[in-house]
Parts: C-alpha cells; sequence; structure tokens
C-alpha cells in the first residue's frame, strides 16, 4: 500500500465516523423544540428528559469537533500531497 492509499483509508474512516456522529446528534435534537417554557418549581419528566438530552448533546459535541477538525486536516494534507506530487511532475 502506498502512502496516499494509507491517508485516504484513513480520511475514509474519520469522515464515516464524522458523518455517524452528526447523524446521531441530529436524531437526539430532531424533535425538540427552539424554546421550552417550564416551571422551575417544579421538575417534571419533560424537564428532567430535556436537561439528560442537553446533557449528552453537550457531552457529544466535542467528539463531534474532534473528528470533524482531524478530517479537516486529512483532508488538507491529502490535497497538499497531491499538488506537490504534481508540482513535482511538472519539473
Amino acid at each position: 500500500m502506498t502512502p496516499n492509499e494509507i491517508l485516504l483509508a484513513v480520511w475514509a474512516a474519520l469522515a464515516v465516523c464524522f458523518l455517524a456522529l452528526l447523524i446521531y446528534r441530529g436524531q437526539l435534537t430532531r424533535y425538540e423544540d427552539e424554546q421550552l417554557f417550564l416551571n422551575d418549581e417544579v421538575q417534571t419528566e419533560e424537564q428532567k428528559a430535556q436537561q439528560d438530552l442537553v446533557r449528552r448533546v453537550n457531552k457529544l459535541t466535542p467528539i463531534v469537533n474532534l473528528f470533524g477538525g482531524a478530517a479537516g486536516l486529512l483532508t488538507a494534507s491529502i490535497i497538499g500531497v497531491y499538488v506537490w506530487n504534481a508540482w513535482q511532475q511538472l519539473k
């Protein structure tokens, strides 16, 4: 396997993980409203479910950012390798 093939395989794995995380986060928040008006004095089931959902989304956000940043960085490096190889062939 050449280094380009390895980079593309790693990039594909990162991209699939990143897209899966985005889909999962989208499914978590799919049926949520923009605003939720709840009584602060009484802890209802809806408020507990909303707090649980917010906690899960907040826990997932750094992981999504990590995979997105890694996929973006790997994309830039793959493009750089291809540009470098094309530049070397032009000389």
